[in-house]
């Protein structure tokens, strides 16, 4: 077999019921729902942090947050550690990175007066950066210059049109942005990348960073009126625990879903709407490389760095414990592999399984320090002789330490989960329990519960004691690199 090209693709705030396959489900993703009917989806795939540094800090390096412990948007990732991308680099290829991966680079290995300590959008060491497309847009800023919109109010474009009137039954949300549905963030992407393609010597290693559906909620015509808010479900409403973690998290604004119900049902909408738009670009990109004859030994994989509550338990973004910010899609393709087409893998898997399934596919030695496995076996129609029972992911909130209350070390929560339930365990307050027979969208937290005292055992047997690195407490910020303290 031919070394393989390599289009992974991640998909930022992607939740996982965008793609299932019941026949209630609303959003329409044609495009990804191929996908999977030529490969196979992993319908209980979960990140294993957030927020985004976090997140894409395990999916890269193959290791979960307490051994990387880049714990928050710019925490240096510790040099230490070896990557995809290097370790890709290594065997002959040439990893080339499409928008960003949100990396803080190890000062230690830097002048202190370097530019790339006063950001947390750097790039992963080992990515030969084609196209960098940080929180600024700067290039898509450019691109829509050059096709003749005036950029100089580029606050303009991350928010719909003010001018269009709001129809009733729709929300704050519906406003279309004023470009159109050629210009987006994603078909900008998607074009960049197809023009790479067609001089690209094989194999090639492509990493394909989608912004979208990441807020702002805002999508041009058609794709803002495509869903409308009366069709969406009501979000989860909120569980009324009177536990300190949550509410904490629900008494600061930046996570409060609208107070709206027409708002907090548009919302839905207007996110389906991001995701039908980006589903339609990554059709787009698929059909070239079909169309190109590439598709054959091209292994693609797309999953996402993290979820989005969308209002579920009376939150926005991904911060805290519950599924949806954690429940993550992942689909493969590899036609080369000749391995069962449309199936649907119901075992755990997680995002630190990545990078060893796609150095394993590509006939590339796995490193010591990968703490997932390869779902190779799955996608070529067996089933492993060991498969994790349970899923884990942290949440490290040192950032929220004066609002919370808390030393630094003990705001830590992990995740210990199965299919039956859901430990949540914290480093600095009282663990809470769900259980998921009875309480399938865990609005009942309990602190009793007959199965807690098995669950704590297992996680304390999963999880190591790790001692804290040096890097854990530093954080890029543009006025340069700062160090939490605890709270008085």
């Amino acid at each position: 077999m031919k070394k393989p090209n390599i289009l992974f693709i991640t998909i930022d705030q992607l939740r996982a019921d965008c793609l299932e396959t019941r026949s209630e489900r609303v959003v329409k993703t044609p495009h990804l729902d191929a996908l999977a009917t030529q490969g196979v989806r992993f319908a209980n795939h979960f990140t294993q942090a957030s927020p985004c540094g976090p997140s894409r800090a395990s999916l890269l390096t193959g290791t979960y947050l307490h051994t990387h412990q880049s714990v928050f948007n710019g925490t240096p990732l510790d040099n230490k550690f070896t990557n995809i991308a290097r370790e890709f680099r290594a065997a002959d290829y040439d990893p080339l990175l499409f928008g960003y991966t949100d990396t803080t680079i190890d000062p230690r290995t830097i002048d202190e007066d370097d530019p790339r300590l006063l950001t947390y959008e750097g790039h992963l060491p080992g990515f030969n950066v084609a196209l960098p497309l940080p929180e600024d847009r700067e290039a898509w800023y450019q691109w829509l210059s050059e096709k003749g919109h005036d950029i100089s109010d580029r606050k303009k474009f991350l928010k719909g049109t003010e001018e269009t009137e709001i129809p009733l039954g729709r929300g704050k949300t519906w406003p279309p942005s004023p470009y159109k549905t050629d210009e987006t963030e994603t078909a900008f992407v998607v074009g960049e990348v197809i023009d790479r393609l067609e001089n690209l010597h094989e194999p090639w290693f492509l990493h394909v960073s989608i912004l979208r559906p990441h807020p702002p909620f805002v999508v041009p015509s058609p794709y803002n009126d495509l869903y409308d808010p009366a069709d969406m479900d009501e979000p989860i409403s909120p569980s009324g625990s009177d536990h300190s973690f949550i509410d904490s998290l629900s008494n600061i604004d930046f996570f409060k879903a609208p107070s709206e119900r027409i708002d907090r049902l548009q919302l839905k909408a207007t996110y389906y709407g991001m995701v039908t738009e980006v589903d339609d670009q990554i059709g787009r990109l698929v059909e070239f490389l079909d169309q190109k004859g590439l598709g054959e030994d091209t292994i693609i994989l797309v999953t996402s760095d993290h979820g989005e509550m969308l209002g579920d338990h009376g939150l926005v973004s991904k911060f805290g414990f519950h599924d949806q910010a954690f429940h993550i899609p992942m689909i493969i393709r590899y036609p080369a592999l000749d391995g069962p087409k449309g199936l649907v893998i119901e075992e755990f898997t997680e995002n630190v399984d990545v990078m060893p399934t796609l150095l394993d596919l590509a006939d590339i030695t796995i490193p010591k320090q990968c703490e997932g496995n390869s779902v190779r076996t799955f996608l070529e129609g067996g089933k492993p002789n060991e498969w994790r029972k349970t899923v884990h992911w942290e949440f490290d909130f040192r950032v929220f330490a004066e609002r919370i209350g808390l030393p630094l070390n003990e705001c830590r929560l992990v995740v210990h989960r199965d299919k039956r339930g859901k430990l949540v365990h914290f480093f600095g307050m009282e663990d809470i329990f769900f259980d998921l027979e009875t309480d399938e969208h865990e609005q009942n937290p309990l602190f009793e519960h007959s199965l807690m005292k098995g669950f704590s055992s297992d996680l304390n047997s999963w999880l190591p004691k790790i001692s804290e690195s040096p890097l854990v407490n530093l954080l890029a910020t543009a006025e340069g690199m700062i160090t939490l303290k605890n709270p008085n």
